[in-house]
């Protein structure tokens, strides 16, 4: 299993670099949220997202924070090797 823990996250930038490393994307992920679904569901899993301390993210990044969810989630409906949690 592949394990990704979001820690001290402020930016889409910093989110990205933390996922794509994590989760071994490919070399080629275009670190946008077109590219984050396509990778989410193409990725050899299982994977489990565990994004520590969700309020710092959603305060400093703001409407980006709750896109991210939306396709993290989606991601969990598509996926039965995909797992997501928010800790405080």
């Amino acid at each position: 299993m592949k394990t990704c823990y979001l820690k001290n996250l402020t930016s889409l930038k910093s989110f990205y670099e933390q996922i794509a490393f994590s989760f071994d994307f490919p070399s080629h992920f275009g670190r946008n949220m077109d590219a984050l679904w396509d990778t989410l569901t193409d990725v050899e899993g299982p994977l489990e997202l565990i994004w520590e301390q969700p309020g710092v993210s959603r305060d400093a990044m703001g409407e980006d924070y709750w896109l991210l969810l939306e396709i993290l989630a989606d991601a969990v409906a598509e996926r039965d090797d995909f797992s997501f949690t928010l800790r405080a």
